[in-house]
């Protein structure tokens, strides 16, 4: 098995491609050991001292460390972890859980617009967002603000303000009249 690691605009996490399918589909994003109970993979990753975030997708994994360790330091471990998880055939999440078990704050929002704001966000902000190695997704329309939610490289990205508020931002306010201001959850 050859995993190939990418760098992510956040200096503090790495994009692991493992070239095996990781989550069949949605994401898991977890920031603690006790968060990670329901994957085994994500549990043994945050065994790894430094490791401060662990993000799942359906083709990669992202790692977000502590700025007291180095990648040089860190990446044989968690390389030897992802290879030996996989070839062993282990689950990487069990039990249950889903994004249909989310609430969204859509009070009173007009479901075309609703629609059209989702729409947008999957088909063009989510997979650019992928390449840097995470994820956002909408949590709610109201008054005129979308909601989003950064996952994965995203979440704490010394960029992630730009590209809520200059990338997503303007994108949505030209397509959709009704969208005023984007802010994160």
């Amino acid at each position: 098995m050859f995993i190939q690691t990418e760098q992510t605009p956040n200096p503090a996490t790495l994009k692991f491609l493992p070239g095996v399918t990781v989550l069949n589909e949605g994401t898991a994003d977890f920031r603690s050991q006790e968060d990670a109970a329901l994957s085994p993979l994500a549990q043994r990753i945050f065994a790894v001292e430094g490791v401060q975030g662990v993000f799942l997708t359906t083709d990669f994994i992202t790692i977000t460390k502590s700025e007291e360790k180095e990648w040089y330091l860190l990446k044989p471990s968690l390389l030897g972890i992802i290879m030996e998880h996989f070839t062993a055939g282990r689950p990487v999440l069990v039990g249950t859980g889903s994004e249909s078990e989310v609430t969204y704050d859509d009070e009173g929002a007009d479901e075309e617009v609703v629609s059209q704001i989702r729409e947008l966000i999957d088909t063009r902000v989510r997979p650019a967002v992928a390449m840097d190695g995470g994820d956002i997704v909408y949590r709610g329309f109201r008054d005129g603000v979308v909601f989003l939610h950064m996952q994965g490289a995203c979440a704490g990205c010394p960029s992630a303000g730009a590209t809520l508020k200059m990338g997503i931002e303007n994108m949505l306010r030209h397509y959709i009249p009704e969208v005023q201001a984007v802010e994160p959850v």
